[in-house]
């Protein structure tokens, strides 16, 4: 393996990219995005993106080079393109230190979109070492390990979670190299021995829907991370009991190198909560004055610790107002309880006002996912000439099984004050979701308005 990142390094020395220039990835998950991720500085591109938002993240980050698939279309002109078929199998490099540079940009990672024009993360080695750190101790990964990739690559958690973080501590990693399939992957388990792996809420909900008669050997998996969406503790629980294997909720986000909190793997779990800081971060609850608030006050979530980005590329404005004093504005809302948890309830460009009063959809979609038909929930906020907003409610049913409004209602009034009830529930097949696997709530609303218009 060694011998072909190297290979890779002097290619890539050869096609002229030096310290500081970036490459992108416009890659499925495979090898060869592994071998260039010593070679220079990576942006990975979703490679289900439209040639225009490729030509706008390659003109953004100021790429070099674009690799892509053999016989992918040529989507950008004025970068260079090479495909993975032409990359070195063999090249020698000079006999000299490899550059070291702990500030040099490591990984560009464009956000998902979803509040606007996508923006580059600019990670630097430091964050990248930083983040490896803290994962090897929290999640006390050893030379024994084995992790099994199935998040895409072109995602920030696949890069360091699955990829660096093992890797870098000496543990091995298996690319499951295709689309994942709920109905394959515990054949895969059972093949490659991983003793972990990390992936959304969505798979463990398709993963836990599975029949009744499947009962797949576990015994290799000492834990699965479970991060990029806040889960139920209701699927946490049902998740665990049935597959014997302990689910690890964390939480973090692209401007902090992945992952800020994590749940004990050997320690107290709490189903419900996404934990305490990794070693070597911090974490506040402050009101919108950015004064701290006390344990059990919702607030918004600041991170502070190494891993926390150098910036946003090319915007300083917006990198200013999101990290002030070291300490990183995630948007997100959430609170301590007094052993010092995080328990997020939601982002702030998702809270519904009905009425002047707040609500957080995450509180509902909890509720609505204990009932045994539904397989998601996601709650949106629509316009009322009334109330300014009302709570909606999408539901994706579990395979097989027929979801009864009138028993989510009675779910609901039993479990929810009056204004936190939905108005609606629409069934539906499947939830929009984002490339990385995120609930699309933008998605919904715009959905949600435009058939509300023709209606």
């Amino acid at each position: 393996m060694l011998h072909r990142v190297r290979a890779a390094a002097r290619q890539l020395q050869d096609l002229g990219i030096g310290p500081g220039d970036v490459v992108a990835l416009k890659l499925t998950n495979r090898v060869e995005f592994v071998l260039l991720l010593f070679g220079a500085a990576i942006t990975p591109v979703n490679p289900s993106m439209t040639a225009v938002e490729v030509a706008r993240q390659l003109d953004d980050s100021g790429a070099r080079l674009l690799v892509v698939e053999d016989g992918a279309a040529v989507v950008a002109s004025g970068v260079a393109t090479l495909a993975i078929g032409d990359l070195y199998e063999e090249a020698t490099l000079p006999d000299q230190a490899p550059h070291l540079d702990s500030s040099a940009l490591a990984l560009l990672i464009y956000t998902s979109g979803t509040t606007g024009v996508p923006k580059g993360v600019m990670l630097d080695h430091a964050n990248i070492d930083a983040m490896v750190e803290m994962g090897r101790q929290a999640l006390e990964l050893g030379p024994s390990d084995r992790c099994l990739l199935i998040l895409p690559l072109f995602h920030v958690n696949g890069i360091v979670v699955s990829i660096l973080m093992p890797l870098l501590a000496g543990a091995s990693v298996v690319i499951a190299g295709r689309r994942f399939d709920p109905h394959s992957f515990f054949d895969l388990v059972e093949q490659e021995r991983p003793t972990f792996f990390s992936a959304v809420p969505t798979i463990y909900s398709m993963l836990a829907a599975l029949p009744d008669e499947v009962r797949p050997d576990t015994s290799s998996l000492r834990f699965a991370i479970c991060g990029a969406a806040p889960a139920s503790a209701e699927l946490l629980t049902r998740f665990e009991a049935r597959y014997g294997f302990p689910l690890v909720e964390g939480y973090g986000l692209s401007e902090g190198t992945c992952g800020s909190t994590i749940n004990p793997v050997a320690g107290a779990r709490r189903a419900g909560t996404v934990a305490l800081p990794f070693p070597g971060q911090e974490i506040r609850i402050v009101d919108v004055d950015d004064n701290e608030v006390p344990p059990g006050t919702d607030g918004e979530v600041l991170v502070r610790g190494d891993n926390v980005m150098r910036g946003y590329l090319g915007r300083p404005d917006e990198t200013a107002r999101v990290i002030v004093d070291g300490w990183l504005h995630t948007g997100d809302v959430g609170h301590l309880d007094a052993e010092g948890y995080l328990v997020l309830v939601g982002r702030s460009k998702d809270m519904i006002i009905r009425g002047g009063e707040n609500i957080y959809p995450k509180e509902i979609e909890d509720v609505l996912v204990g009932d045994p038909s539904v397989l998601e929930a996601a709650v949106i906020g629509v316009p009322d000439e009334e109330w300014g907003e009302v709570v909606v409610a999408y539901i994706q049913p579990r395979p097989g099984l027929t979801v009864d409004p009138t028993a989510l209602e009675a779910r609901c009034e039993h479990s929810l004050t009056g204004y936190k009830r939905p108005t609606s529930f629409v069934v539906v097949d499947a939830i929009a979701k984002n490339a990385v696997g995120k609930i699309d709530k933008a998605s919904l609303r715009a959905a949600h308005a435009e058939a509300s218009a023709s209606s």
